[in-house]
């Protein structure tokens, strides 16, 4: 076996490299049919967007969103209609019973940095709920509700966001919950998913107005990040940095370089009937099981904590070293260029196991590591 440069055995310490397979996965996509009426269904596809298949089309009813439980090998299924959160096996899609009941039209589901799961809620009170990955509710965490809500996420500094699509706007809590206001009131048509930029940027998916709008940390609008995507909603970030994004205008999944460029349609138009795409999942399948895989490696430490970084550096490191950190639902956590920063700060990430995978830059070869978040 060929080794890359004899800089790379002082990175890894005495880790070896071995071949492999690239990177495999699965992308989910939740149908939302004809909304309050089905067909409803959830899909699965090749990373590539071939050999799709119906995942699941029982038990379902409006469904919104997708949430995979490796350790039980579950998946986690919203159903605004039923005020559920279904269960099926996540191999088979077999359905295996209820996660949570009585909540007043769950949409998105997200693990939040606390490793509880937060559920939003498009009716009742509004207000975003946590439980935890066994189903048992923990309680509302913020103090206010936030009416027809479908979008999500934290910033740097771990104070969550939601969106509201009928008042059109998002909203900004505490780390602890409290209400800090309106963040968006103004240039939206009715945002459903939203997310953060690395350079602290809101993007924000606008159903009605057919595009991905940029906003400034501060809240201030910036412009169109992305144009052309009539009922915009369910957003998933591929391994390489692609964005996808469910198109219900089109019945498709659209796929985007990370400067929001449009690439393709990963899945095309009314693919298996595909008729509003509303969630997009990319699930981690691993390597190819044909070829074994160099683990227990220690090429950041340290192996415990929340700052992690090279084992070793030297000023002749190889720029093709990457990184890719996933967390225990198989969600990507981090992508690091090891060329350009020799730490990953998991500060903003839920404590927890993860699974560090260090590849050239051509996925040719591949070592992983297990590390733990603990702040």
């Amino acid at each position: 076996m060929k080794t890359k440069t004899t800089s790379i055995i002082a990175i890894l310490a005495l880790c070896y490299w071995v071949q492999v397979n690239a990177q495999t996965g699965k992308i989910y996509v939740s149908d939302a049919g004809n909304f309050n009426f089905p067909p409803w269904q959830i899909l699965r596809f090749d990373e590539n967007g071939e050999n799709g298949e119906v995942f699941i089309s029982d038990h379902l009813a409006w469904p919104q969103d997708i949430f995979f439980l490796e350790s039980s090998n579950t998946v986690l299924i919203s159903n605004l209609n039923t005020n559920r959160i279904s269960k099926f096996n996540a191999a088979t899609g077999v359905y295996t019973g209820e996660f949570a009941t009585n909540i007043s039209g769950p949409t998105r589901m997200k693990l939040g940095p606390d490793s509880l799961l937060y559920v939003l809620q498009a009716y009742g009170n509004g207000k975003v709920r946590r439980y935890n990955l066994n189903g048992a509710l923990i309680g509302d965490f913020t103090a206010v509700g936030v009416g027809t809500s479908i979008g999500l996420d934290w910033d740097a500094e771990g104070n969550l966001y939601v969106s509201s699509y009928e008042d059109k706007i998002v909203r900004k809590f505490s780390p602890t919950g409290a209400d800090l206001g309106l963040f968006i009131n103004s240039n939206l048509a009715g945002p459903t998913n939203i997310w953060f930029a690395d350079n602290g940027d809101l993007l924000v998916v606008d159903f009605i107005g057919g595009s991905v709008k940029r906003f400034s940390s501060a809240g201030a609008y910036l412009g169109v990040f992305i144009a052309g995507l009539p009922e915009g909603e369910g957003v998933e970030f591929l391994p390489g940095g692609n964005i996808l994004l469910g198109c219900g205008g089109y019945s498709s999944v659209r796929m985007y370089n990370e400067s929001g460029d449009f690439l393709s349609d990963l899945v095309p138009s009314g693919t298996l009937d595909l008729l509003k795409p509303n969630a997009v999942v990319w699930r981690n399948m691993g390597v190819s099981s044909t070829t074994s895989v160099e683990t227990g490696v220690a090429f950041l430490v340290p192996s415990i904590g929340s700052v992690f970084q090279m084992a070793s550096v030297s000023e002749d490191r190889p720029g093709d070293l990457l990184t890719e950190i996933y967390n225990s639902s198989g969600g990507l956590a981090a992508r690091i260029d090891f060329s350009e920063s020799c730490c990953w700060d998991a500060q903003n990430q839920p404590n927890g196991v993860y699974l560090a995978l260090f590849r050239m830059s051509d996925g040719s070869r591949i070592a992983t590591q297990k590390i733990i978040v603990q702040k």
